[in-house]
């Protein structure tokens, strides 16, 4: 029986697809429940579309796509380009095997969550408005949680602004409700995500697997390191698998919403006991990136 559950939010994004790959490649320790999708990297009907063709590459079909919200909370949104037009970089994956659901992902999370209190991973790999909204209808929700394993933020410098990560900048007001939730949350942003490089050793080492899902892996992050070297999402996944692969502190996290300058950026301030503010996040670090780089190897060989 696997050891945890989850529900992937996400926005397919050629990282978010390696990712999903590294949890559909590991049944033994992660019972993926569904993927609720956002827009982000590119527009929600993409990215739930893309979330349904790597089910399609992994022969996991079964999985349910909850299309999510198509905008952030308050502002408009802002893509990215590293992804390429169809946010895949352009790697022929197969054609979706499913039907995206008819259900919206934030009811979906509102009562999945609230049926299984104490169980369930949340696991967040693009901007937050999904369960941002989820907190505006229900403020308890993510409390319900057994974790909010997220991608976002950065206590040094961002990659849309100086001050401010991608996923905390598109949405930034659905990232402060979710840091202000009252779930444990663990925050995965630039700073350990950088240590993880798409290097040129580092695709040979993908290219000498030989399955279609680790060939489709190889494709897509050789477009995507043309733009952005790091390897953010699938380190939420390797985190839940090998957790000694990180390291990290409990910290105070908020996000930036009225600063234009700085708006989006996270502000990190370590906490000790005889301080005021009480830590809302488990804040990675540092990270083990030839581990990383190995699991992610073992897994993509096990796929079709």
């Amino acid at each position: 029986m696997p050891s945890q559950t989850i529900i992937i939010d996400c926005d397919p994004g050629i990282d978010d697809a390696v990712a999903l790959l590294l949890a559909l490649a590991s049944p033994d320790e992660l019972d993926l429940l569904a993927v609720t999708a956002v827009c982000g990297n590119v527009s929600l009907d993409l990215t739930e579309r893309n979330a349904r063709r790597v089910l399609a590459l992994a022969a996991r079909p079964e999985v349910p796509v909850y299309p999510g919200a198509g905008r952030p909370i308050m502002i408009a949104h802002h893509g990215a380009t590293v992804h390429g037009d169809d946010g895949l970089g352009g790697v022929p994956l197969p054609e979706p095997a499913s039907a995206p659901q008819q259900r919206g992902a934030v009811d979906y999370l509102l009562e999945t969550l609230a049926g299984r209190p104490g169980e369930i991973s949340l696991c967040c790999l693009g901007p937050l408005s999904n369960p941002g909204l989820a907190t505006v209808q229900r403020p308890e929700i993510l409390r319900s949680t057994r974790q909010v394993v997220l991608m976002g933020g950065a206590a040094g410098r961002g990659n849309v602004t100086p001050h401010a990560e991608f996923n905390f900048h598109v949405d930034p007001h659905a990232a402060q409700l979710v840091l202000r939730s009252g779930a444990e949350v663990v925050m995965l942003g630039l700073d350990v995500t950088r240590q993880a490089p798409i290097t040129e050793a580092r695709l040979r080492q993908l290219a000498a697997v030989e399955t279609a899902a680790a060939r489709a892996a190889h494709d897509m992050l050789a477009f995507y390191g043309q733009g952005d070297t790091a390897l953010h999402d699938p380190c939420v996944i390797a985190y839940l698998l090998r957790p000694q692969l990180f390291s990290g502190r409990r910290c105070w996290v908020d996000v930036e919403t009225l600063d234009e300058e700085r708006f989006g950026q996270s502000r990190v301030q370590p906490v000790s006991p005889y301080g005021q503010r009480q830590a809302n996040a488990l804040v990675i670090d540092r990270v083990d990136a030839d581990g990383l780089f190995e699991l992610l190897c073992e897994r993509l060989a096990r796929l079709p």
